[in-house]
């Protein structure tokens, strides 16, 4: 066989593995459109078919790519609580880390009594500015996840978000600028308040000015309406996901009186996500439900 040949049967056969296991993980569930009409898009903005790429020499993670279709997966315990998280896989803007930092999350979740609520965000991303299109889907989802609420077990009063490193930046900026809509908002899906809330980043990225070391972005502006956060991180990440962006987006939390704890482990690195590497890190999964069971968010919910 030559080697092109064999390059595409390759090809297809990972292909073929991984969107077997992707549609495994949703079958049987939920799965909603948040944009029934198709998403906002700015005029002339063109998307490649939406690609699953399986992890490479059995390394790596299965991801998901050209995104243009948003949708959130519902993940529903044996006993729902009546909390919700929606959950933001990472992968810089350019793909969704959808296995290791949303699937296998959810199902964590689950085992709290909690629904998970997996987003597939648009990517890669189209416009970096206030407003980008993954700030839209997280807008629409926390409404969708609203008006759900009775059908789906679920007390919208503890609707809260979780991302990974960017999905990370992207659950904070969902907190942050939640009613800040660039587009037309539909009442039978949004809600007029789409605050989450609690938000729980988990080595999220893009928060440190690079032009003033020790100062958050211009666009971290934490105010009195910032819902409560639990914030992980590891001490060894590096680069524009460095543990100091956590650090300081407590310290804001912090001098607004606001509700905020934080984690910050001597090891760990970055991307680690459900999955074990033998790192103090690890424990997170731990930490977070502690911090959650402590605002009585594992608790039944009133009817």
């Amino acid at each position: 066989m030559k080697m092109s040949s064999l390059f595409r049967f390759t090809s297809l056969v990972s292909g073929f593995w991984a969107v077997t296991l992707l549609s495994s993980m949703a079958a049987e569930l939920p799965v909603v459109r948040l944009w029934p009409n198709g998403a906002p898009e700015k005029a002339g903005v063109e998307v490649g078919a939406e690609m699953v790429l399986p992890p490479q020499n059995g390394k790596g993670v299965l991801r998901v790519t050209n995104v243009a279709d948003p949708t959130i997966t519902v993940y529903r315990p044996e006993k729902p609580n009546g909390t919700a998280v929606i959950v933001c896989p990472g992968g810089g803007y350019q793909f969704l880390a959808i296995d290791h930092e949303g699937d296998q999350v959810c199902k964590w979740l689950n085992s709290l009594g909690v629904t998970g609520v997996l987003l597939k965000y648009r990517v890669p991303v189209r416009d970096k500015t206030p407003g980008f299109e993954p700030l839209q889907d997280m807008q629409r989802a926390v409404g969708v996840v609203r008006r759900h609420a009775a059908q789906w077990g679920i007390d919208p009063t503890r609707v809260g978000v979780l991302g990974f490193s960017a999905g990370g930046h992207l659950a904070l900026m969902g907190s942050l600028y939640p009613n800040d809509r660039t587009y037309t908002a539909d009442p039978t899906l949004d809600v007029e308040d789409a605050t989450p809330n609690f938000v729980i980043p988990i080595y999220p990225g893009s928060l440190v000015d690079p032009s003033g070391p020790g100062t958050l972005l211009p666009s971290i502006r934490v105010t009195k309406k910032a819902p409560p956060m639990c914030l992980i991180h590891a001490h060894d990440d590096k680069g524009g996901s460095s543990s100091l962006g956590s650090a300081l987006l407590y310290a804001e939390y912090h001098k607004l009186g606001l509700s905020a704890e934080l984690h910050i482990f001597v090891q760990g690195g970055h991307g680690f996500g459900m999955r074990p590497n033998g790192k103090p890190v690890n424990e997170w999964p731990r930490r977070v439900a502690e911090w959650m069971g402590s605002l009585g968010l594992l608790q039944p919910s009133a009817p």
